[in-house]
């Protein structure tokens, strides 16, 4: 992805969650040269990756394949193992209309998701076989706003406005915007985008970027090569 799009994709995103009534954290303004004057203080920050992470999961085409999120906070895998501390995440993301996240499954996130505002949230859902992989022969359980709901192999859940949905590992699912653009908000234990993530597809979770300007924001994917 241009770094340009990427920036134009921030600005867009922050304009639609202030719309829904939802404002940022403070390190969500810093300039690439606040985040390095400030990294000592942001150390958490940087080691949970909090914060902007745009992708096209690598295809190269962000309106048909794609997601913004911005991961507000998260624990550190540290503390997941040790059953104490900081076990939790939570991030918003937007899901565009027709723009598909990809079918994947979590080994260790249970996630709940919800839709914050917008249009309808769909998605696509399959079970697992015994060894945890894609089945496009079975289904499994979900839990909607905590009422358990058996779904069917390739069902697609339809969320409005105000509904969510609680999703496992093992539960492999889709998803995108119906009738016009999603904000979703994702609450779950520990977030590990980096290893966590298990595609059904052999893509990529990150984008790479071609450094057209400026950035006007660091994405997490940034940190390492930026702020060291």
């Amino acid at each position: 992805m241009k770094r340009s799009r990427i920036n134009s994709i921030m600005a867009e995103a922050d304009q639609m969650i202030r719309e829904y009534g939802f404002v940022l954290p403070p390190f969500a303004r810093w300039t690439p040269e606040e985040f390095r004057a400030r990294a000592s203080q942001a150390r958490h920050v940087i080691d949970a990756r909090c914060g902007w992470d745009i992708t096209d999961y690598g295809a190269g085409n962000f309106d048909e394949m794609g997601l913004f999120l911005f991961t507000l906070r998260n624990g550190l895998l540290s503390d997941l193992q040790k059953g104490t501390g900081m076990c939790y995440a939570e991030k918003l993301l937007i899901s565009r209309q027709d723009q598909l996240s990809p079918m994947h499954t979590h080994v260790i996130k249970a996630e709940d998701i919800i839709n914050r505002g917008g249009a309808t949230l769909v998605i696509e859902l399959y079970g697992s076989d015994d060894h945890g992989n894609f089945a496009e022969d079975r289904g499994g359980r979900v839990w909607c706003d905590g009422i358990a709901h058996d779904y069917a192999a390739g069902e697609k859940l339809k969320l409005a406005p105000g509904e969510s949905v609680t999703l496992r590992p093992g539960d492999w699912h889709a998803f995108w915007g119906e009738g016009g653009d999603v904000l979703i908000g994702e609450v779950s234990t520990v977030n590990d985008d980096e290893t966590d993530n298990i595609f059904r597809e052999p893509i990529g979770r990150f984008s790479s970027i071609e450094e057209d300007e400026e950035p006007t924001h660091l994405l997490v994917s940034d940190y390492a090569r930026m702020l060291g």
